[in-house]
């Protein structure tokens, strides 16, 4: 093969995840040819950091990768000669992808090296062949827009399916027999996907179901199994040369809200009234047990999300991506089983993942019997942030951060959240503060805005506390510390009376609260620590800005102000060090209206505050002492 005049593209923003010396797997699918659509460390190895553990490595990779994206190459992080250091990445490459045994023929990999004394990656091409010679690629593009060119090309398709195999198992047999009974009655299982009785049924993207029929897809008997075993049933005129494209949505990624929307659904039935026997009489088989035996249900959820080409024909889409996958899944479930089959069987559950910073989806397999704090589950997430090169504190792999399906995006027509009557983000577009030189210390990450008279619920006058807490709150769960619904003012006063911090008459009642209570709320609820600033006067709370600039910049929380009969939630601060002119981003739970952003900004229910104004009027007061609730940010995955 010439490589002349032959690019490597890369899509991955970051392809290189740290200067440690060790062995990156490079991401690609088949259906774009030298294109690299993300990096993935090789976290399994024999001691060595160039000595992979190929077995751990595609156990993990089974289940991570997409069926449609592949390890094409591999990087590798060193010193020493870079062709040499390419020719071992791709020896390693060319190793895993014989263990993934993806069924598919191997043209060559990309082997690159990333030369720690000057910070260069050099890419070239292995062939196939033993005596081939590898070629440095003529260039290397990077895309200004890999989103859209990875979606543009291509489509997903998902397919969920619940099995419940009943297994008699012997329980004076050996462990060994046990498991070769459960083994074969799962391989027996996989091997029905390619049978007759199986049927799948396409269907098309939301928005398009009204312009697209489904199609149904079967396996006929006489159709070898390879790249044509199924084909739509007759009736479907026309259906044999449907593309994916025919089913797909026009805008399968929102690359603001990092959402999947409309992947075309396949479901798996079994076909139990095909070519079966004429009506008679109901009989009942007796077989009886020569030995003592324990009947188990074995569970099997499965949810296997696939990435095709739109040129690809859908059916050999669902046959060579969305049945693979499944049988992948299958297996992978049939291994953790194992061990514990006559005891406790795991809730082993497919979650599916768009971390920031790659560009396609992953998929994790968790086991949630005892939630998502126990520490094997958290020992798992810490070592898939470490392979995807995500930072280890923040919670970007939980269970509340997989993908939402069918949804059109995260906010909708005037900044409302999707399926919430609330705005988000209300600061995002607000005129500048008025600081001439000052650097601006925001808020990092989403919030809710809640205030008086939301909900139906009257508060006015004494409740801004409690909506200050109900935004913080509600920036826990969008960051996905927490699956906890934000407590309502009941929730919020049954909690300071359960940790005894109230009377039980308090409940219900319409005292105010202020930053001390939150803190205990917090914490009780969330587990969540504060640090708390205290001035004695509203003159000042300027002379806090640095701090509260450190605190944006460090922990990124909204910050709850309370002081006298009054809270806000401050959002950031635009602060000059040299002059010590400053400004407060105001989020005023005071505000009375409907969820109109217009009347919110143009009121000053949000925006920029000075301590005191052109007129010289001051916005906090200066006979009131204020505490500052600043909420620090967890350290967890």
């Amino acid at each position: 093969m010439g490589m002349e005049g032959k690019s490597v593209r890369i899509l991955c923003p970051r392809i290189i995840f740290s200067r440690e010396p060790g062995l990156q797997w490079l991401i690609g699918s088949p259906f774009m040819p030298f294109t690299v659509v993300s990096s993935f460390r090789c976290i399994h190895t024999h001691g060595d950091p160039f000595s992979s553990d190929y077995a751990a490595e595609a156990d993990d990779m089974r289940t991570l990768l997409l069926r449609g994206f592949d390890i094409i190459g591999a990087l590798v992080i060193g010193d020493g000669d870079p062709l040499e250091n390419a020719s071992k990445a791709a020896n390693a490459a060319c190793n895993m992808t014989k263990w993934l045994n993806r069924d598919h023929e191997n043209a060559g990999v990309i082997g690159a090296a990333y030369d720690l004394n000057n910070g260069k990656v050099q890419y070239f091409f292995f062939g196939s062949g033993s005596d081939t010679k590898p070629e440095a690629f003529d260039s290397v593009l990077c895309e200004e827009n890999p989103e859209k060119y990875l979606w543009e090309r291509g489509c997903l398709l998902r397919c969920e399916l619940s099995i419940r195999l009943p297994v008699y198992l012997p329980t004076n047999r050996p462990s060994a027999d046990v498991e070769g009974l459960f083994t074969s009655l799962i391989d027996e299982t996989t091997a029905r996907f390619n049978t007759p009785q199986m049927t799948y049924v396409v269907e098309g993207a939301k928005q398009t179901l009204e312009e697209c029929q489904p199609i149904v897809l079967c396996t006929e008997s006489d159709i070898m199994s390879g790249y044509s075993n199924l084909k739509p049933i007759k009736g479907f005129d026309g259906a044999d040369n449907l593309f994916c494209s025919y089913f797909s949505s026009s805008n399968q990624l929102l690359s603001t809200a990092r959402e999947i929307t409309d992947p075309i659904k396949v479901t798996v039935f079994l076909n139990c009234s095909r070519n079966t026997p004429p009506s008679c009489a109901p009989t009942a088989d007796y077989f009886p047990v020569m030995e003592p035996t324990r009947l188990v249900h074995a569970s099997f959820n499965l949810d296997a999300l696939c990435y095709s080409s739109k040129d690809f024909p859908v059916t050999s889409a669902v046959s060579l991506l969305v049945v693979p996958a499944l049988i992948d899944q299958l297996t992978t479930m049939k291994t953790a089983i194992l061990p514990c089959l006559m005891a406790r069987q795991p809730q082993l559950c497919p979650n599916h993942f768009l971390p920031p910073g790659i560009l396609h989806p992953v998929t994790a397999l968790y086991e949630l019997s005892y939630g998502e704090t126990e520490m094997k589950l958290v020992e798992i997430r810490r070592l898939l942030h470490s392979r995807l090169g995500l930072p280890l504190d923040r919670p970007l792999l939980r269970v509340a951060n997989s993908l939402n399906f069918f949804l059109e995006s995260r906010t909708g027509k005037n900044g409302l959240t999707k399926g919430s009557a609330r705005l988000k983000d209300v600061h995002t577009g607000i005129p500048s503060s008025g600081v001439v030189g000052g650097q601006m210390s925001l808020v990092d990450g989403s919030y809710e805005y809640y205030h008086y008279l939301q909900d139906g619920f009257d508060d006015n006058g004494w409740g801004c506390a409690y909506r200050s807490l109900q935004t913080i709150f509600s920036w826990f769960r969008l960051q996905h510390y927490t699956s906890i619904e934000v407590p309502s003012h009941r929730k919020i006063q049954e909690t300071l009376v359960e940790i005894g911090d109230k009377e039980i008459s308090f409940v219900g009642s319409r005292e105010w609260i202020g930053a001390i209570e939150l803190s205990f709320v917090l914490d009780s609820l969330l587990g969540v620590s504060c640090k708390i600033i205290n001035v004695r006067s509203g003159s000042e709370l300027p002379e806090k800005c640095r701090e509260l600039a450190l605190h944006f910049h460090t922990q990124g929380t909204p910050v709850m102000i309370g002081g006298g009969v009054l809270a806000y939630t401050l959002l950031g601060v635009d602060y000059n060090e040299h002059t010590g002119d400053c400004a407060f981003l105001i989020l005023d739970p005071h505000y009375t209206g409907g969820e109109d952003l217009k009347s919110i900004v143009n009121g000053g229910w949000c925006g920029w505050k000075k301590a005191t104004d052109s007129r010289g009027k001051s916005f906090f007061l200066r006979d009131k002492f204020y505490n500052l609730l600043c909420l620090q940010r967890p350290n967890m995955v």
